[in-house]
């Protein structure tokens, strides 16, 4: 199931991130009159009620669209991407300024890389294992689920037995003394199994919906880090918004720069990591090796880094490393504090 899932992640991130899209500089000869209002159309939109004079009505159509959003963003990815790997400074610095029909915007970039990086985790089978069967957790599950079985065959082995010849009541008797022993090693793994974990208490905070939530933790772990998995990227807006303080404060001084610079720097530069991990996690899936891979992983992202501060900022390398380093303990805070949300909703949920 994890290649649909992953597909069905991937085109949901791509569909969010054209919805977001801005279509501006994306012409398509439309026709004399709006479909909607009747007014006469002048450009690629009605500028009396905004809808798109180029419309479709066909099956192909909703095709090209899936395509057009997984593929290119109508080609502006081709000319978004290799700005963002090599000189993301520079690709921060145009959007900012007003290059908006040509590059992808970053919200959108940022939702796409986000499903197509889930997209990737499930593909290659990243992921906890699931036990979803009810308020116990693997293995006690398991357990109960094997004795009730045995007990199910052991009864029908009992209530054939009577009408059994002689020698079909032999094999009968074997398989209940089979059975019966296969009932009393489960109850004793079962008995072993609540004594090794009966040490383990759960916490008591006095807040009912959180001990409620530290209780389900305890008794189905498994299903709780799923819970947190799936929610990663519901939330995953989050790391913006938690990491503007902090690249604020390495500017605060310089009022040429304003918020919506830094959310700009922040979301291009989130994008290119899940972009990264996406390949990482390809490289890992075919077998490159676990020395270049490390490498990719925690040497990519701080020289990425750095060039876009240089780049977007318009600093010296010095300064640009300097803040780099900062940036990189932030990071370190903003994935503990992103963590924490994540566990305060996977318990309270």
């Amino acid at each position: 199931m994890g290649e649909f899932d992953a597909a069905g992640e991937l085109m949901t991130g791509a569909l969010l991130g054209r919805a977001v899209e801005p279509r501006t500089g994306e012409w398509h000869a439309p026709d004399a009159m709006c479909l909607n209002c009747g007014t006469a159309l002048i450009g690629a939109h009605c500028h009396a009620c905004g809808q798109s004079g180029h419309v479709h009505r066909s099956l192909g159509a909703i095709g090209h669209e899936i395509l057009h959003g997984v593929a290119h963003f109508e080609g502006k990815i081709w000319r978004t991407l290799p700005l963002l790997a090599w000189r993301p400074g520079e690709l921060t610095r145009r959007y900012i300024a007003g290059e908006r029909s040509r590059f992808v915007s970053p919200m959108a970039l940022f939702l796409f890389s986000i499903f197509a990086m889930f997209a990737a985790f499930s593909w290659a089978g990243i992921g906890p294992p699931v036990d979803l069967r009810g308020e116990d957790g693997y293995p006690i599950a398991a357990i109960r689920a094997e004795r009730e079985k045995a007990s199910e065959e052991r009864d029908k082995a009992v209530a054939a037995l009577p009408a059994a010849d002689p020698a079909e009541k032999v094999e009968l008797q074997d398989a209940i003394r089979e059975l019966d022993a296969k009932l009393s090693g489960l109850d004793a793994a079962a008995a072993e199994l609540k004594e090794e974990t009966a040490h383990v208490t759960t916490a008591h905070t006095g807040i009912e919906t959180l001990d409620h939530g530290l209780e389900k933790w305890k008794k189905n772990p498994s299903l709780m880090i799923y819970k947190l998995q799936s929610s990663g990227y519901k939330f995953s807006w989050l790391l913006i918004p938690l990491s503007l303080p902090f690249v604020w404060l390495l500017f605060f001084w310089k009022r040429e720069y304003k918020l919506y610079d830094h959310t700009v720097f922040i979301t291009y530069s989130i994008a290119f990591m899940s972009l990264l991990f996406i390949a990482i996690t390809i490289g890992a899936s075919i077998g490159l090796s676990p020395g270049w891979l490390t490498f990719a992983a925690l040497g990519i992202p701080f020289v990425h880094i750095t060039r876009q501060l240089k780049q977007a900022y318009r600093l010296r390398w010095r300064s640009a490393i300097v803040r780099a380093v900062l940036l990189t303990v932030c990071i370190e805070i903003v994935l503990m504090l992103f963590l924490a949300i994540l566990l305060l909703l996977g318990i309270t949920g």
